[in-house]
């Protein structure tokens, strides 16, 4: 497939589509994940010339406008279609009837619904037509790939992956198109001419969060800096109001969603499950429960268990914003005001220091794997938690443990630092009271490592020596 050279990363899924091409059954394969994070790209280039059919959804488009888009797509594919459905389930009987003599031939019959949400107006029958078109046909073709896509990822779990009614158990593989690792992010700011350093790309990955459509809009004769501001403080700025957009997308009533992820927000190391009732001033947990395992299916929220004495417990796991974007929005929508270079102007303040400790930290936790794998511990079992002490006041918390199956824990602290980082005596023996902190109180027998993770390299001083393992931002692009 040519075409897959024009893609950056995603091996694993290129692979993945192939195999399912070759399978010789009929595949049902769902793909979702968050909004600008390339599901269409990808497919689009994978099959290029080479679908049977592909229709795209109208965004809030209404039962008529999505008919439209039905019918404009059979136009496209040269499918003469002699009437206007006027239910979906005549529409997809257009459809087989346009397919047959294509599936005949033996050849792949691929067929991709992009944005298939969207067609599942109020009262359309959308996902039951759906499902009563694979079941009764295309499922007794071992050509047939149909594939469908959907930013709104609760929808597509709810009525396409997890369906109880006529799609129940029908799915052959779902696919979750996660956000670029800082290796891709610097691949494809490579190959679109940008000459940025290192610690740019970790920049600009603290403000994207390695979503290929936010990339995409960056111009490589530019900063970062003046994008940032062209892109979000401008007022014409493309990313302004793709916050509310972005959540409108994903969910059909977003004001719950935003007003958890924007308590998560004022609360930097997470809060529990308990908590954010409470701060919500929820009497019942069962909405919030639902609400919150949405967030964390498209990827807004982590929760992480905690540590107590020797026990790992994911009762009281505490739940974190983990989206980058939305960190970043949050922190900034309400402070900019009408200055259009509002980050030039602002660099070096305490504001955008306190933020870019905190979206440094974020970054590290998304991306364990590679610290694991620049430790050279990645093929030992492991597993990642946070701590918070119950005795010590103020309370000593640290954000990653890795507890490894050889009896060592690596206790990470993150420090961040656009140049390089002098580690002061005071902050050795804040980090040297958490690591005693931590031993005291989960009464542990592991060896404990204490691993600094720094942005710039750790200067060389007398406070330095006494931390055993040390790194960089390098270690995140594994």
């Amino acid at each position: 497939m040519e075409q897959t050279s024009t893609i950056i990363g995603r091996k694993k899924e290129i692979a993945e589509f192939e195999k399912y091409v070759r399978s010789g059954k009929p595949e049902f394969i769902a793909v979702y994940g968050r909004r600008r994070v390339g599901k269409t790209f990808l497919i689009n280039q994978i099959f290029h010339g080479k679908m049977a059919f592909s229709m795209t959804g109208v965004l809030e488009g209404d039962f008529d406008e999505q008919v439209d888009a039905f019918l404009d797509a059979m136009d496209l594919y040269g499918f003469e279609i002699k009437e206007r459905p006027a239910t979906w389930m005549r529409a997809f009987t257009l459809l087989r009837k346009a397919l047959q003599p294509k599936v005949k031939t033996g050849e792949d019959c691929i067929v991709f619904l992009d944005e298939i949400p969207s067609f599942d107006t109020y009262g359309s029958g959308f996902a039951k037509a759906l499902g009563h078109f694979w079941n009764s046909w295309a499922s007794l073709y071992g050509n047939m790939k149909l594939i469908v896509c959907g930013s709104a990822t609760t929808w597509m779990i709810k009525n396409i992956i997890d369906s109880h009614g006529g799609l129940h158990d029908r799915i052959t593989h779902e696919m979750k198109l996660l956000s670029f690792t800082l290796k891709e992010t610097e691949h494809y700011l490579i190959n679109n001419g940008f000459h940025w350093s290192r610690l740019s790309i970790v920049q600009s990955y603290m403000m994207f969060g390695g979503v290929a459509y936010y990339l995409s809009l960056l111009d490589s004769k530019l900063s970062l800096t003046q994008n940032i501001d062209s892109l979000y403080f401008d007022v014409n700025g493309q990313l302004r109001r793709e916050y509310k957009r972005l959540f409108k997308t994903l969910f059909r009533s977003p004001e719950p969603y935003t007003e958890i992820v924007e308590l998560l927000a004022r609360h930097k190391k997470g809060l529990t499950r308990t908590e954010l009732m409470q701060n919500l001033n929820k009497d019942s947990g069962g909405n919030l429960s639902e609400l919150l395992d949405n967030l964390l299916e498209c990827g807004f929220v982590r929760k992480y268990k905690v540590r107590e004495k020797n026990v790992v417990k994911s009762k009281g796991s505490i739940y974190q914003l983990i989206d980058l974007f939305s960190l970043f929005h949050i922190h900034f929508a309400d402070k900019s005001g009408s200055d259009s270079h509002y980050w030039a102007n602002h660099l070096g303040t305490p504001e955008t220091n306190t933020w870019l400790g905190l979206a440094y930290e974020r970054v590290c936790l998304l991306h364990v794997g590679q610290i694991k794998e620049t430790l050279h511990i990645d093929t030992i079992a492991s597993e990642q938690y946070s701590w918070r002490s119950k005795e010590s006041t103020p309370a000593a918390q640290i954000d990653l443990i890795i507890d490894r199956a050889d009896d060592v824990v690596n206790v990470c602290e993150i420090k961040y630092s656009g140049k390089e980082y002098s580690l002061s005596e005071e902050e050795s023996r804040k980090m040297a009271y958490r690591l005693e902190t931590f031993r005291r109180e989960t009464g542990t027998k592991q060896s404990l490592y204490l691993t600094l993770i720094t942005a710039a390299p750790l200067a060389e001083n007398a406070s330095s020596d006494d931390i055993p393992v040390k790194l960089d931002m390098d270690a995140l692009f594994g």
